[in-house]
C-alpha cells in the first residue's frame, strides 16, 4: 500500500501521462545521424542529417525508417528560420529565432492550421519550455537523465511528439549555428 502511494506521488510530480525522450547534445550537426530514445532506452525516432544538399536538411524518421518530418534551414532570412515539412512536402511549422532577446533566447513556432507556440527559457543549458500562451505543451531539461551530454524532452499528452522533437531539433541546431 505504501509503495503504491509512493509510485503515485512520483508519477504526479512527473506530470502524469507525459512522455519523456532523451537526446544527446552536440549531435545535431548536418551529416550526423542519431537516435531519440524514450525513458526505457528504446529507440523511437531517428534524425538523419543529410549532406551534400544546398540547404541544411534533417529528416525525422520513426524507429522503422518511415519518413515523418523534414527540417530545413531557410536561406536569406533576417532571422534564423527553419521550416518543418511532412513526408508529402507540406509545411507543418516554421521555427523563428527572435531578433531581440535581452536576457534569454526566444523562438516562435508558427504551426500550420494551429496555434503559435513560444519557446522560452535557458536555451543554452537546455532548460526551456514550449508553450501555447500559458499552457505548457513540452519541457526540455537536463535534470531527468544522469547521462553526460544528454537532455530530456517531456511532452504533454495529446501533443504531436514528432513535431515537438522536430521543434527541439530546430532550436538546438539554430543555437549552434
Amino acid at each position: 500500500m505504501l509503495r503504491g502511494r509512493r509510485e503515485e506521488r512520483r508519477e504526479e510530480r512527473r506530470g502524469g501521462g507525459n512522455t519523456r525522450y532523451q537526446m544527446r547534445e552536440k549531435m545535431l550537426s548536418i551529416g550526423d545521424d542519431f537516435w531519440v530514445e524514450n525513458e526505457q532506452g528504446q529507440r523511437i525516432f531517428r534524425v538523419d542529417g543529410k549532406v551534400l544538399r544546398l540547404r541544411e536538411t534533417l529528416i525525422l524518421e520513426d524507429a522503422h525508417g518511415h519518413h515523418l518530418l523534414k527540417v530545413q534551414k531557410k536561406l536569406l532570412h533576417v532571422k534564423d528560420t527553419m521550416e518543418i515539412e511532412d513526408a508529402d512536402g507540406h509545411r507543418v511549422a516554421v521555427v523563428k529565432k527572435a531578433l531581440i532577446t535581452p536576457m534569454r533566447e526566444r523562438f516562435t513556432v508558427e504551426v500550420a492550421g494551429g496555434p503559435e507556440l513560444e519557446v522560452q527559457g535557458n536555451i543554452v543549458n537546455h532548460e526551456y519550455e514550449i508553450s501555447h500562451g500559458r499552457d505548457k505543451i513540452a519541457e526540455v531539461s537536463k535534470k531527468w537523465f544522469r547521462v553526460r551530454d544528454s537532455y530530456g524532452i517531456e511532452v504533454q499528452p495529446g501533443q504531436n511528439d514528432a513535431l515537438i522533437i522536430a521543434i527541439t531539433v530546430c532550436v538546438d541546431h539554430m543555437r549552434h549555428a
